[in-house]
Parts: C-alpha cells; sequence; structure tokens
C-alpha cells in the first residue's frame, strides 16, 4: 500500500515536471511571437497613421534602459503631477526582447522613435479597432464626454422602507467588472427587485471609462484617477448625490474602493462582489497582483487567457483586432448557429472596448490599483462604513484569499461564501437570492439612519 502511494506521489510530481516545462516552451514561443509583432505592428502603425500614432510599452522601455540603463523608473510617469502609471505596464518579462536589450539591439531604426506620446495622441478610431455606428456612437458628445449610465428612478408610491419622517431613496451605484457593461446587473439585479425596492430606491448602472457604450478615447491612461472623475463627472455630479450605497464586481471593486474613500462621509456601504484585492504592504504590489491574477500558466484555460492578454500588448491587440473589430461578423455568425435573434449580453460585452482601453484599465486599475488598495481600506474602516464581501468558493480568477485578506485588514467586513459559485455564477444564475441579499445590505444600513 505505501508502494502505490510512494508511486502515486511520483507519477504527479512527473507530471507536474512535464506540464511545467510545457508551459515554459509555450510562453517562450509567445515572447517571441510578442517581439515579432511589436515590430510588424510598429511598421503596419508607421504606414497607416503615421509616427505620432505607433508608441508601445516594449519600446518605450528597451529606449529608456539604452539611455539609462535601467528601466525600473520608467514606470514613474505622472499625470496631473501624480504618478498613477502602473509598473506592471514597464516590468513584464519577456526572454527575448531582454536578450537584445542586454546586447544592444533596437527592434527598430532609431530614426522610427520621433513620434509623440501616448498623451499627445489624436482621439478618434485606429484601423486596428471597430469603426461601427454602436461602437463611435460616443464620438458625437466628444466636447463633452459622459458615461452611459442606466438610470431606474424609485416608482411613485412609496412604501415599506419610509417613515413618516419620509426618508429620501437609497441611491445605489452598480459598476462592473472587466469586459463588461452596465448590462451585468440591468440584466440580472434591476429585473428581481421586490416592490418595496423598487418604490425606495433609484439605480445608477455605469458602463466605466472605455467599456459599454461610454467613451474610449485615445488619449486617456485610464487609472484610477480618470474613471474616478468620470463617475464623478457623469453621475455624482449631475444627479446631486450627497449619499449612496456602492456594489462593484471583480474589477469594479478596485475603483469602488477608490471612489468609496474618496468619498467617505457619503458612502452608506459597499458591496464587493469578487474583489481582486491584494495587501500594499509590499513595493511591488501590482506585479503581485499581476503574477498572481495572470500567472503564466496554461491549465486552466481561463487563467492562461488572462496571462496572454496581459503579459503580451501586441499579442492581445491581435485578439481585439479579430474579435472586437468584426465583432458585427461574430455576432450575426453565431446568431445564425444558435437560431436566437438576442445573443447574451455577456457576450455582446466582451468586445465592447478597444485594445487602448482594455490594456490600460487592466494594468493601471487591477494591478496599479494594488498599491492603494490598504488605504482605502483603511480610510473606509475609519469612517466606519459597512462593507460586505460576497464571493464563489469555485472561483478561478479571483482566489478566495482575496476576500478573506478584507476582513482581515477591516474586522467589521463581512463575508458571504456562496458554496460552488465561480467568478461569474456569484450572480448569473441566482440573480433573486443575490438581489435579496443587496436589498437586505441596504435596508439594514437606512435603518441605522
Amino acid at each position: 500500500m505505501a508502494t502505490l502511494v510512494q508511486s502515486g506521489k511520483w507519477i504527479q510530481k512527473g507530471l507536474e515536471i512535464i506540464i511545467a516545462a510545457i508551459s515554459w516552451m509555450v510562453f517562450l514561443f509567445l515572447d517571441f511571437l510578442e517581439v515579432f509583432m511589436c515590430i510588424f505592428y510598429r511598421l503596419l502603425d508607421e504606414f497607416l497613421e503615421g509616427k505620432a500614432y505607433s508608441s508601445c510599452y516594449c519600446m518605450e522601455l528597451m529606449e529608456e534602459k539604452e539611455k539609462t540603463g535601467d528601466c525600473h523608473h520608467v514606470a514613474q510617469v505622472e499625470v496631473d503631477g501624480e504618478s498613477e502609471l502602473s509598473e506592471t505596464l514597464h516590468r513584464r518579462r519577456n526572454f527575448f526582447r531582454g536578450l537584445l536589450g542586454s546586447l544592444g539591439i533596437s527592434l527598430v531604426p532609431k530614426g522610427w522613435r520621433d513620434g509623440e506620446s501616448f498623451l499627445q495622441m489624436r482621439n478618434g478610431t485606429r484601423w486596428s479597432d471597430c469603426g461601427c455606428d454602436s461602437c463611435v456612437e460616443w464620438m458625437k458628445n466628444a466636447d463633452d464626454p459622459k458615461l452611459h449610465v442606466v438610470v431606474q428612478e424609485p416608482q411613485t408610491e412609496r412604501a415599506s422602507w419610509v417613515d413618516s419622517k419620509e426618508r429620501e431613496a437609497e441611491n445605489v451605484i452598480f459598476l462592473h467588472g472587466f469586459l463588461s457593461s452596465s448590462s451585468f446587473w440591468t440584466e440580472t439585479v434591476f429585473p428581481n427587485l421586490s416592490e418595496s425596492a423598487k418604490q425606495n430606491c433609484r439605480l445608477f448602472a455605469v458602463d466605466l471609462l472605455g467599456f459599454g457604450r461610454s467613451p474610449k478615447p485615445r488619449d486617456c491612461f485610464y487609472t484610477l484617477k480618470d474613471h474616478l472623475e468620470m463617475i464623478e463627472y457623469s453621475v455624482i455630479g449631475p444627479y446631486q448625490l450627497n449619499s449612496f450605497h456602492l456594489v462593484a464586481h471583480s474589477m469594479g471593486c478596485i475603483i469602488a474602493l477608490a471612489l468609496a474613500a474618496k468619498h467617505s462621509k457619503s458612502v452608506k456601504s459597499i458591496t464587493l462582489i469578487a474583489p481582486p484585492y491584494f495587501s500594499s504592504l509590499r513595493e511591488d504590489a501590482s506585479m503581485v497582483a499581476l503574477e498572481r491574477l495572470a500567472a503564466k500558466r496554461l491549465w486552466p484555460p481561463l487563467l492562461f487567457g488572462s496571462s496572454f492578454m496581459s503579459w503580451y500588448e501586441h499579442l492581445g491587440r491581435c485578439v481585439c483586432f479579430i474579435i472586437c473589430r468584426n465583432h458585427q461578423m461574430w455576432e450575426s455568425l453565431l446568431k445564425f448557429i444558435t437560431r436566437r435573434r438576442n445573443l447574451h449580453f455577456t457576450f455582446i460585452d466582451l468586445t465592447r472596448h478597444t485594445h487602448h482601453s482594455a490594456w490600460h484599465t487592466m494594468h493601471n486599475v487591477i494591478c496599479g490599483g494594488a498599491k492603494l488598495a490598504d488605504k482605502y481600506l483603511e480610510t473606509l474602516r475609519m469612517a466606519k462604513v459597512k462593507i460586505n464581501v460576497i464571493q464563489g468558493t469555485r472561483d478561478q480568477v479571483v482566489p478566495i484569499e482575496c476576500s478573506i485578506n478584507i476582513q482581515k485588514q477591516v474586522q467589521e467586513a463581512e463575508i458571504d461564501k456562496i458554496a460552488n459559485a465561480n467568478h461569474g455564477s456569484v450572480v448569473l444564475g441566482r440573480e433573486k437570492d443575490f438581489t435579496r441579499d443587496l436589498e437586505r445590505i441596504w435596508s439594514s444600513v437606512a435603518d441605522l439612519h
């Protein structure tokens, strides 16, 4: 018996070594493809758009290394006087790029490095982005761009939550996750509200900057500050929200924490669903977040997809070109195959972004936000804001320990682990139960005020 157990361990260890070796070879090949596609896009952008529009982060990295011999301080790019760019944009390891850099070999002739920076690029659609009416609709109001917001006003009759003093309606702002939109909430929570909630709540489902039907400017780094300012300008300011609840999923949790910390006196509660929280104690917190959420592994497939899109700027752009730029073709094909007139909103949302907006949001919000997460939580703890965390026990995108660590940071935070639910099914498939949980949170806070 002991021999069989020992043999099983050796077989398992052997399989792990084989998988690790295959994984190393696959990502080595992807490193090579990334360098090749860097040159390819440099040439193609030069031909189609001109020098001013062909900058990329791997080029900036190599140029800085040639000048100073060090690339780490490149990440300290300032936007409006503040360092907001994530170091993950510049510190992504690539074997071949590092090899070429150490040999002093440039990817392209120096004469092609006269282009402007990202901040100097004009707005508009790149040749590799979709230019259909729905994707560029936001440009009609380019002079005064605002986020797309779905607002559900309370019904005229007010009932159970309203006392004799005629308490005002509860305002709730919903923030979606990565590669999603306001539909994540309007298709799940909004239709399942109780009559009491419909009468007493005013709901705001936001398409975050760069996603859904919201603006997708090219001259933007999509930092936390950019996202917060647009939410303030599009929701909090116009609707004069003096108090509100926040509900956020995945990436939206980082933005929600930043928004709540900034408006800690106005926030009544914050509900975080599958929050990608990592402690800010380490100096390389952003890199830790990237390596945990997008580790270079082949299995599970979802993690491989995350690593592919997060580590490889140019290969990710290829995927966006094939899928997002041609989303109308794919949607028509899928409708024909499934014989359905309307596709599920999650499929539609996957293509409603540009590579520029998704790439920068991934790094500057999800990874870059890790440096500030502890500070945000401390601000909310001091302000005694009610924090609720909901996560599925089978979440393969965000480790369950992220939710546990929030409670370690703020002991008053309430954690609800949903058995057998993953990153999406923590909401999808249990919409009614999830909506009732939200209503209980809002009503419990309302009773305290």
